[in-house]
Formats: structure tokens, sequence, C-alpha cells
């Protein structure tokens, strides 16, 4: 029996016991703040948009456009031109390549010239090597040695400067040359005309063209000049007579003689 003079200690006893109780209890974990959202960074997702992680790159063009272009597989702008499609070689037309026919073309016309003619240092003419004209406009340039091998049907020869139809490589008789290869698109099929100087063909284009491109090639011969062979002299035929042996007896030979 609990006396009214031990009260006082019981309840001690019983507080004690609880705070040792609550002492071995562990707490339970604070809860992580969640980080707010930053929507300036989320992806699209509006209607037709196809969240992504990369820039998806541009589509590959497979064509350049651009303006009508001209170039040879030959040589570059402003290289030297093969001995082979000159004088010194076999002569052959080089090959050409083009690409950008404008819409509207009928015909296309190429022109060969030299402004450099006779010599560079002291020009005084355009010589003109080839002067092609309806070209078709399905054409997409000219092989090797076309003259021979064959230009594309429809294709008329002009007159060059040798008074010819057929084309005539570079010939420089001196110096290095510049040669321009022309084309151009024009919106006639110039029917009207048969064998043209190059003069004339560039009347018939005025006003008709609607795109030009230009290749320029360069050459300066790699041979001397020959020299012509000395006169021989006939088998049996007799020797000329000096001008000594050919004087009467005691004539003075002619003034100025070695």
């Amino acid at each position: 029996m609990i006396t009214a003079r031990k009260l006082p200690i019981v309840a001690f006893t019983g507080v004690v016991a609880l705070l040792l109780c609550s002492c071995g209890r562990e707490k339970p974990p604070a809860p992580t703040p969640t980080p707010p959202t930053d929507h300036s960074k989320a992806p699209s997702t509006a209607a037709g948009v196809t969240p992504t992680t990369r820039e998806r790159p541009p589509p590959v063009v497979r064509a350049p456009s651009g303006p009508l272009r001209l170039w040879s597989p030959a040589f570059e702008e402003g290289a030297e031109i093969p001995s082979r499609y000159t004088c010194e070689g076999e002569d052959q037309t080089p090959p050409l390549i083009w690409r950008g026919v404008p819409p509207g073309t009928r015909s296309l016309a190429l022109v060969i010239t030299d402004p450099d003619a006779p010599d560079p240092a002291a020009p005084r003419m355009t010589w003109v090597h080839w002067v092609l004209l309806r070209i078709p406009v399905a054409a997409t340039g000219l092989t090797s040695n076309a003259e021979y091998s064959g230009l594309p049907v429809g294709t008329v020869r002009g007159m060059n400067s040798w008074k010819r139809t057929t084309y005539g490589g570079p010939c420089p008789p001196i110096g290095r040359h510049r040669y321009y290869h022309r084309l151009y698109a024009v919106d006639v099929d110039l029917a009207d005309l048969d064998t043209p100087t190059k003069d004339e063909l560039t009347a018939a284009l005025e006003g008709h063209v609607l795109a030009s491109a230009t290749l320029m090639g360069t050459y300066i011969k790699k041979k001397a000049p020959a020299k012509p062979p000395a006169p021989t002299q006939p088998p049996g035929a007799p020797a000329p007579a000096s001008p000594t042996s050919a004087s009467p007896a005691g004539a003075s030979p002619p003034s100025g003689a070695p």
C-alpha cells in the first residue's frame, strides 16, 4: 500500500521512465523539398511539334542552283590548256560541261576566241577558233574531240578565222595567249543563220541572250619554230659559178660583193 509519503517518489520515477523511452525513438526523416520547375527549358508540346534533344541537320542539296555555269574536266579556270587540244598535240576540241540553262532557252551557242593575237604584248585582233549555234537545250556538254566524235544533233557550225567550220586549237605564234570559251543561252533558235561568222552570230544574239558563261584557259607553245631546211642542189646539176669565175678576164667584181 502506497502511503502519502511515498507518492511523490513514485510520480518522479514514472516521469524519468517516460523521458528515457522517448529519447530512444528515432525521429522520422524530414521530407526532401521538390525543386521548382523551370518552364523556360521545357520542350515544346504544341500541336505538330515533336520534342527533340538536338537540332536536325538541313537536307543535302544534290545539285547546286545558280546562273549558267561552264567548266572543263581538262583544265581549270585560268589554267593552261593541255597540249593535246592545241596545234602541238592532236588539235582536239576540249571537253566542256554546262549546267543551269535558264527557263525559256530555245538554243545554245558557243564561241572560242583568242583576243591576244598575234602578240599579247601588242594584240591587234581577236582570232576565232570555233563557232557553234543551234545547240539543243537538252545538251549538257561536249565530249573531247566532239568535232569528230559527234556534236549534239541539230548543232550548226559557224566560220572561224581560218575560213573553215572545223575547230582549230590554240597555236600562238609568240607569248602566252588567253582562250575564251563563251556559252550563250538564247530565246531564239537562230534558224535563219547558216555558217555565220562570229560577228554575224553576235549581231543575231543581240537582245536574245538570257544567260552566258565563260571559261578561260591559256597556252604558250612548248616547241621552238622549226628553221626551214637549207636548199640542196639536185643531183647532176652544175655547180653555180662564183662571181669571180663568171667575170670576164681582167674585169673587177660587182660593187658591194664580199
